[in-house]
């Protein structure tokens, strides 16, 4: 099992970040404890975060026929860019919409979701746990 996580603007800041709502642990901090869950689960996870739309973009593109499944964080961009959306769409890769905070529970802007749609899934609120829960739900369907 072969999965792509891709995470979006600003998180690499995690740590630094508005640690009230993000917590303490580092980006790094969030690569190691993935790739730590991975090799347990026998996954190989690919671990990529860019600032730019395009780039997730064209991550996504090039996920498909390569990975069986796709862990997106598209942080604010989840909000307002259906081209993410029409991307995770476009391609024959399922993926889960992972947020760390619970989005319904803050701002109005950010309890709805445009790119969910697109998705199997959406894990919201769960901190980092919400990324293994989603390499968990792809491992036990690939079963």
């Amino acid at each position: 099992m072969k999965l792509l996580i891709l995470n979006g603007p600003n998180l690499n800041l995690l740590g630094s970040r508005e640690p009230e709502v993000y917590g303490n642990t580092s980006y790094n901090g969030l690569v190691s404890l993935i790739a730590a869950h991975a090799e347990k689960r026998q996954i190989t996870a690919d671990v990529e975060q860019y600032n730019c739309e395009g780039k997730l973009i064209d991550a996504i593109h090039a996920a498909d026929g390569r990975y069986g499944g796709l862990i997106i964080n598209p942080g604010a961009l989840s909000h307002y860019s259906y081209a993410l959306h029409d991307a995770i769409k476009a391609v024959s890769v399922d993926a889960v919409e992972v947020h760390l905070s619970n989005i319904s529970a803050r701002e109005e802007f950010r309890s709805k979701s445009v790119t969910a749609p697109a998705c199997a899934g959406q894990i919201s609120g769960l901190g980092f746990y919400g990324y293994l829960a989603a390499m968990d739900f792809f491992k036990q369907r690939d079963v």
